[in-house]
């Protein structure tokens, strides 16, 4: 969403979920259980969305209104009831075991008042189903959370009580986590707890080895500091190759219909930065990239049903090189860039959401953007500014939707981003991409992707790499180098009734993956031409804890390419989506 801290991106390496999160069920007491105060909950039925999604209350409460019915009468909210249910429910006999009432022991469950903070209604306020649609899929983008859904639970006197049920997961990892993609492994240590003592906090400390760097990061975040929508990130790392430092502090547009939003970020980070080609590193150079900001925004807030949100701020963004002993002169280092600009952004937001299931995620909720979305940002960075040239800095993206209540999704996303210096576009990105998904049954769903990459006059320091590690399965990580790039993928995904330890929803997908990249890079070799490989994986919904939503387990054939590329590759990853 538009008002993030998004002009500087932290190239900080990202965080890998923990494939064995609840290994930490015996590793720490329970030191405080946030006792929850509220009045008993009236209970309402259950109903189950498809062969594998999660058990939900119907949509309405028999014996009430509709929506639109207390919409229309001017019902206000009475109660509102918190319900913040453990990682396991003890009334399900298959979920009353040993281990998983110790667990449920051990865990310190979200607090009230935590949830209370994220509502976007409060008693006494006109009964409005937008905003508690609203604030259900905040509440689910918690990670902390597994799922939430807000119902209707009593009607009287042109009143609602309205229940507010969330669902916790485990979310103390001390853990090892191992990834394999393109033939590369990447290993970490890390102890993490993203929900200290119930209050949302996100505390970690990990060491890491991947393909690029290893070294100790450790961080805190918070989204509901003092009380309030206040939010602040800091990352303190010393890696191999250099250091992270980076604070980010802000209010955002966290709501549609939030007014006002303001925020300060800060970046250092000295990193080596490797040129690729064939799956290789072919040159090195460090990196040392400093940058702050600070913005402000402001909205009328929604609309019939359309946001529009204005913000303004400064940047300072340097890039500082210099070579490495190693450095071999493939490739001319980098000429140091220092850009300071004002800016000025615009987006615009259609209120166009849909609840979907069994589709990225196994059994959860999933909330799909259906809406026509854009943004735009302009700024000028002078000399007069201290900037090393004269440029117009600009970034912008799109996306629009389409499903509704059929069986198919359709969903567009598109981004340009560059700097315009002496009439020349300079290092000028362009990504598109197309999803579709079509659902067969409650169990079987086909999916299938194309995204395609342009860049003009790219920095020596951005690459477009096509390989095993962003899509092309049976192919080493970075590849290929080029100019443009395209990536079509097809998939038949299947979601199983079964529920394993009942820790794991699995699932299962045969791919086929072809891409090519076009153009010449300055290191790239001959073009191989469109690479194609094809396979069949393995896929564990992570059910109980907050350590990343799909574990995947993938055996990849390649068809073409160079003759030293194995002819199986195997890749072990934990993905955002199925």
């Amino acid at each position: 969403m538009a008002g993030q801290l998004a002009s500087l991106e932290s190239r900080a390496t990202l965080r890998r979920a923990s494939i064995l999160g609840l290994c930490a069920l015996l590793a720490l007491p329970a030191l405080l259980h946030a006792a929850d105060g509220s009045p008993a909950i009236p209970s309402i039925g259950s109903v189950a969305h498809g062969g594998t999604s999660s058990v939900h209350p119907p949509e309405h409460t028999p014996g009430t209104p509709t929506d639109a019915e207390l919409e229309a009468s001017g019902a206000t909210i009475g109660r509102i009831f918190i319900d913040n249910q453990n990682i396991f429910d003890l009334e399900d006999p298959d979920d009353d075991a040993g281990l998983f009432r110790l667990a449920n022991r051990l865990h310190i469950k979200t607090r009230s008042s935590i949830i209370r903070k994220q509502l976007l209604f409060k008693s006494g306020e006109l009964y409005d189903r937008r905003k508690i649609d609203e604030t259900e899929r905040i509440l689910r983008n918690d990670e902390y959370f597994y799922d939430a859904w807000i119902r209707v639970v009593r009607y009287y006197d042109n009143k609602v009580d309205l229940r507010v049920t969330t669902r916790d997961v485990w979310t103390l990892s001390p853990s090892f986590n191992f990834s394999r993609s393109g033939g590369t492994n990447s290993t970490g240590l890390q102890l993490e707890e993203t929900n200290l003592l119930g209050r949302g906090i996100d505390l970690r400390l990990l060491h890491t080895s991947t393909i690029d760097r290893s070294g100790t990061q450790v961080g805190v975040s918070d989204q509901h500091a003092f009380g309030s929508w206040t939010s602040y990130s800091l990352n303190y790392g010393e890696f191999s190759d250099g250091y992270l430092h980076e604070l980010t502090i802000q209010q955002p547009f966290y709501a549609l219909d939030t007014h006002w939003a303001a925020g300060v970020y800060g970046l250092n980070d000295l990193q080596t930065d490797s040129l690729w080609d064939r799956g290789q590193i072919v040159d090195q150079f460090k990196d040392l990239h400093q940058g702050a900001q600070i913005y402000g925004g402001w909205s009328a807030g929604l609309q019939n049903g359309w946001v529009r949100r204005w913000s303004v701020g400064f940047a300072y963004d340097e890039h500082r090189f210099s070579p490495v002993s190693t450095w071999i002169g493939l490739a001319a280092v980098p000429e140091d860039r220092r850009f300071m600009y004002p800016w000025v952004q615009f987006d615009l937001i259609q209120d166009d959401f849909q609840r979907l299931y069994d589709h990225d995620q196994i059994a959860r909720t999933e909330d799909f953007y259906l809406g026509t979305s854009a943004s735009v940002r302009v700024g000028y960075a002078g000399t007069a500014f201290g900037s090393s040239s004269n440029a117009l800095i600009f970034q912008s993206n799109a996306s629009t939707g389409f499903g509704g209540t059929g069986k198919s999704t359709l969903l567009l996303y598109w981004d340009f981003s560059g700097r315009v210096a002496n009439g020349d576009l300079q290092n000028g990105l362009m990504d598109a991409t197309i999803r579709y998904y079509v659902e067969q049954s409650n169990n079987w769903l086909f999916f299938t992707t194309l995204q395609g990459t342009k860049g003009w006059r790219l920095d020596v320091d951005n690459q477009i790499l096509l390989g095993g590690d962003n899509g092309l399965r049976g192919y080493p990580l970075r590849y290929q180098d080029g100019t443009a790039r395209a990536l079509f993928t097809v998939e038949q995904r299947y979601f199983t009734n079964w529920y394993p330890f009942r820790l794991f929803r699995v699932g299962g997908a045969i791919f086929f993956d072809a891409g090519r990249v076009w153009g010449s890079a300055p290191l790239a070799t001959p073009n191989f031409g469109t690479l194609k490989d094809a396979g069949f994986g393995l896929r564990l919904g992570n059910a109980r804890t907050g350590f990343g939503n799909v574990i995947h387990c993938d055996v990849a054939f390649p068809f073409n390419g160079d003759p030293s590329i194995k002819r199986v590759q195997f890749l072990v990853q934990t993905e955002a989506r199925f």
